[in-house]
């Protein structure tokens, strides 16, 4: 499956989004409480999700450092129904700043899920662990191929702040100059346009970013138009309510 195959990808590295910086997980079962280390702690995080690309892929928000973004190691749909995550650091040498920030990592959907249901989600870690309410979203697709590789985006409860996922380039992810309201119910995300010169790899993975807007007059059915970038006014609803 291309998705499947984008977030290996994505896994490596391909993008950062999400990690919990200077840890190495230890590694558990989809439906453990955490992966508990030595001293036998465990902290309760707070974590956030929403649906995306269809109903395909759902982002799991936590807060951290802005550089290090933490991948999926595991998971699975329990017994009860609620989808455990198991996430570890990501196989890289980089720096962890000591920003603390929402990121989004992305894990795909499992066949028996229905995203117009809601979904219960554990998250947990080298030592963390969380939970969050995932709400239905009706009208979402996963069976769609004519929306496979298309921008997608879903409202989290972070002060008006959505989750934008974007298909392209791992070495060449769009950035935001900013994010507009310029309609009671439709918001304007401009990229910056990058250099000339640019030189891009050619592989094809789901690139993730959080942006907010602030005064919008309305809390469902808002659009988000981007502009800039390879991007000219494309339209892509916001899934869920802020």
């Amino acid at each position: 499956m291309a998705v499947r195959k984008a977030l290996t990808a994505l896994g490596a590295g391909a993008v950062a989004l999400l990690v919990l910086a200077g840890c190495t997980a230890t590694p558990a079962s989809p439906g453990s409480s955490s992966s508990v280390p030595a001293d036998g702690s465990v902290s309760d995080v707070e974590v956030d999700a929403t649906w995306l690309d269809d109903g395909r892929m759902i982002g799991i928000i936590t807060y951290g450092s802005s550089t290090c973004v933490p991948v999926v190691e595991d998971a699975a749909l329990q017994d009860n129904g609620t989808f455990a995550v198991i996430l570890a650091d990501a196989d890289t040498d980089e720096v962890c700043t000591t920003d603390m920030v929402p990121r989004v990592t992305l894990v795909e959907a499992l066949p028996d899920m229905d995203p117009a249901v809601d979904l219960e989600i554990t998250v947990a870690g080298d030592g963390f662990t969380g939970d969050t309410d995932l709400d239905g979203v009706q009208g979402l697709d996963p069976t769609n191929t004519a929306s496979e590789y298309a921008p997608s985006a879903g409202w989290i409860d972070e002060d008006d702040s959505f989750v934008l996922v974007t298909w392209g380039s791992s070495t060449c992810v769009p950035v935001v100059e900013s994010t507009e309201v310029v309609a009671p119910a439709e918001v304007t995300v401009t990229f910056v346009d990058p250099p000339a010169d640019q030189i891009c790899t050619m592989d094809m993975v789901p690139r993730a970013l959080i942006t907010s807007v602030a005064d919008l007059d309305e809390d469902e059915g808002v659009t988000a138009v981007l502009v800039g970038d390879d991007f000219d006014g494309l339209r892509v609803p916001i899934y869920g309510s802020n």
